[in-house]
């Protein structure tokens, strides 16, 4: 958390909000976030720098400079962007590690409470290396349910464990593969490779469906994920099972179980209608 839709959400505000402005400085507050650069390279090789575009891949926000460089920031689980035009809570503020000062008097912050996200300054070179690792990105049109197949025929590992690798698909994480298994009807346990063609196809239907519910809603918000303007997700409040152990499933009725034992996260699922 934050995972795609939260992500990509982060990524289209910013990219509305501070395109075409210039970097003037760079003040850097907790250097421990920071990975390839240190705090006076980074600010020697971004001031002056125009943001070209934002954008997202997998669960990273990564902003194009003019120079070539690549901004890119892995929020994990409680990093945020926040664009402040002095209005932001005083609260957000203090968290802040890194803080970009733009042309137009405003300011980027990369907010971080815990501080296990990253940000990171990589030439087109370290990024091809960095995201050639990557997996495909579920909502693109080269997704289909063969190709989701491809990733589960031959693994002995659960299925929802197989969903959240990222070097097989890009961006999913615990939120939307446990609603994605919920709402094709297949046990999180079960191993990937008896999934027949049918909820194969479905899962992929699933996914796709629920990343696009959320991104539609702005993300899902419990504690820390914010947008960029500093708001909450709304999609919280659509979530069928996570978050819902003990609570009777919307499709069947039977109380929800939860789990840590499919791969040491938060599991939830129905074990009257997901086999």
């Amino acid at each position: 958390m934050p995972e795609l839709p939260e992500t990509e959400t982060i990524a289209r505000d910013l990219d509305r909000a501070i395109t075409n402005t210039v970097i003037t400085d760079v003040v850097v507050r907790h250097a421990d976030v920071l990975r390839l650069v240190d705090p006076v390279t980074l600010r020697d090789r971004v001031r002056g720098a125009t943001i070209v575009r934002s954008w997202r891949r997998a669960k990273l926000v990564v902003l194009d400079l003019s120079t070539g460089d690549r901004l890119v920031v892995q929020p994990r689980f409680t990093g945020a962007l926040l664009v402040d035009a002095g209005s932001l809570p005083e609260h957000e503020r203090r968290y802040a590690t890194v803080t970009f000062t733009l042309s137009d008097g405003r300011a980027l912050h990369y907010r971080d409470i815990r501080r296990l996200g990253t940000v990171s300054l990589m030439d087109p070179a370290a990024f091809e290396t960095y995201t050639s690792a990557l997996g495909i990105e579920p909502l693109d049109a080269a997704f289909t349910a063969t190709r989701l197949a491809s990733m589960l025929d031959r693994s002995r590992r659960a299925v929802k464990t197989v969903l959240m690798d990222q070097r097989y698909l890009a961006g999913v994480g615990n939120i939307y593969a446990n609603e994605a298994l919920w709402r094709s009807g297949i046990d999180p346990s079960r191993e990937a490779r008896l999934v027949n063609p049918l909820q194969t196809a479905q899962l992929r239907d699933a996914l796709v469906a629920v990343l696009g519910e959320s991104i539609a809603a702005r993300g899902t918000s419990f504690r820390d994920y914010r947008d960029a303007n500093g708001g909450r997700g709304a999609f919280a409040e659509q979530l069928d099972v996570y978050g819902r152990a003990g609570h009777p499933c919307r499709r069947c009725g039977r109380r929800l179980i939860g789990t840590h034992a499919v791969d040491g996260r938060s599991t939830v699922f129905c074990a009257g209608c997901q086999r």
